[in-house]
């Protein structure tokens, strides 16, 4: 739910389709957002002059006045009103123009409601931290709002490497940060980006997991039109979409070899080649690239180019899980009590000790993604003024704190009157959960709150092979 001042204030609406001014009202007021609507530029402004506004989202192309000339008349009006354009599949042009010319965000068309509430969530969200970074005394957290969400923490390995990404902002070259899943790596490439002299030019992400090899490369690189069957109209890549800024290669590893070929040059030669172009395009685009996979393992299995791993790891950045920062845990737990009991209207519970300590004691095979869920799990069920360890429904979360009957009986278990390693705490976690669910890797990891990748890595660090654990027939 949105904050007091968002709710007081309207988000305008500029629309010249009337079913899409109701069908974005709709979305807003369902999400608590108080709306006003203008049928194009002209009518916004009127109405803008009326009365403050929390931010105004306008389409590009309307009668009287578009979008683009309302947004400098609203930039020169007042420059701190947030600003979200609509563009239509096609036109990422005149969307990197909005946003050089001061628009906080755009979406593209066809888009869900899901994906406007998040935008405007993340446009506001940002308009409220306004950057920086706040440091305490000794033994206090550091917290760096940064984009969409925050960088917590008080340890020390961390404030340490925060710095070092200051330092290494400045300059231009290529980092790769490593680290588990859920440890927070988008976060530390965005915070790069907000401490480069790039800050005011686009920051775009590529998940190269998400997007299918046969349509990555029309997506990082663009097309002409006719370069293909479907190819009606010119599209610029991501990478021309980043000129200038800096680009996110999440889950580089996942990139087919032909692919990797090609951005290899790309680095080198500093252009890309449209699908279907003549000419070489020229860019000047940052590179942060993002993985959980060893990359030299994957060089050994022939999955990763060496040159492009080298080009790549100019700056290595290495993320530390949450069971190397234990101290962190606690922070973090009362920084997502607060936000997810803020979220949905309710009182922030207090952290019971044992339900701390249970925290603590516990693994966290997903890091901190895993730790963020378990607390908005638990801020839902919890009734009272405190949060139990009952209410955050962690399998082993309780025996964790004690150490007691914690060994699921197929795994190994630690010497008798030895207390259990954690990574004998995490592994039988996983094996339980996976006999639960008989062997069905991807509801194991939906209940875990871990990738499914994290969990092929898991079970091959432990060097068992499926027919080993007995886990049942189905084990997607």
């Amino acid at each position: 739910m949105p904050d007091t001042a968002a709710r007081l204030r309207p988000i305008l609406v500029v629309d010249d389709d009337p079913y899409m001014r109701s069908s974005l009202t709709d979305c807003l007021v369902s999400c608590g957002y108080t709306v006003e609507t203008a049928i194009d530029g002209v009518d916004a402004l009127g109405k803008f002059r009326k009365g403050a506004c929390e931010m105004v989202i306008t389409d590009i192309r309307m009668p009287k006045m578009g979008g683009l000339d309302l947004l400098r008349e609203l930039k020169g009006q007042s420059p701190e009103t947030p600003v979200i354009v609509i563009t239509a599949y096609g036109t990422v042009n005149t969307a990197v123009e909005a946003m050089k010319q001061g628009a906080r965000d755009f979406i593209m068309k066809p888009f869900s409601l899901d994906d406007l509430e998040m935008v405007v969530k993340n446009v506001l969200e940002r308009g409220q931290d306004q950057g920086g970074v706040q440091e305490g005394g000794p033994g206090s957290a550091e917290t760096v709002r940064q984009a969409q969400r925050q960088i917590v923490t008080s340890d020390a390995k961390m404030a340490e490497l925060l710095e070092f990404l200051k330092n290494i902002a400045r300059s231009r070259s290529s980092v790769l940060i490593q680290g588990e899943s859920g440890t927070g790596k988008e976060l530390l490439a965005r915070f790069i980006h907000h401490h480069s002299p790039r800050r005011s030019q686009c920051f775009v992400a590529v998940n190269c997991a998400a997007i299918p090899h046969t349509l990555l490369e029309s997506e990082m690189f663009g097309f002409e039109k006719g370069a293909f069957t479907g190819a009606a109209q010119r599209r610029i890549g991501r990478f021309e979409l980043a000129d200038r800024g800096t680009l996110m290669l999440d889950e580089v590893s996942e990139m087919d070899m032909p692919l990797q070929a090609k951005l290899l040059r790309v680095i080198q030669e500093s252009e890309i080649d449209r699908l279907g172009g003549k000419d070489p395009i020229p860019v000047d685009v940052r590179i942060v690239a993002t993985t959980n996979a060893d990359l030299k393992q994957c060089i050994q299995e022939k999955k990763f180019r060496e040159d492009l791993y080298y080009r790549l790891n100019v700056i290595p950045v290495r993320v530390p899980p949450l069971r190397e920062r234990r101290g962190d845990i606690a922070i973090l737990a009362e920084h997502f009590l607060a936000k997810y009991a803020g979220e949905n209207g309710r009182r922030k519970p207090a952290l019971a000790g044992e339900t701390l300590a249970a925290l603590t004691a516990y693994p966290w095979p997903g890091n901190v993604r895993e730790l963020e869920n378990v607390i908005e799990r638990g801020v839902l069920v919890c009734q009272g003024d405190a949060l139990e360890p009952h209410h955050l429904a962690l399998d082993g979360q309780e025996v964790a704190a004690t150490g007691e009957n914690c060994l699921d009986e197929t795994a190994p278990s630690a010497p008798a009157g030895e207390p259990a390693t954690l990574r004998d705490m995490e592994k039988n976690l996983i094996f339980s959960t996976l006999k639960k669910v008989k062997g069905n890797k991807t509801k194991a990891s939906e209940i875990l709150g871990i990738s499914v990748r994290t969990m092929r890595n898991k079970l091959n660090e432990y060097k068992l092979e499926q027919g080993t654990l007995d886990l049942g027939a189905d084990s997607q």
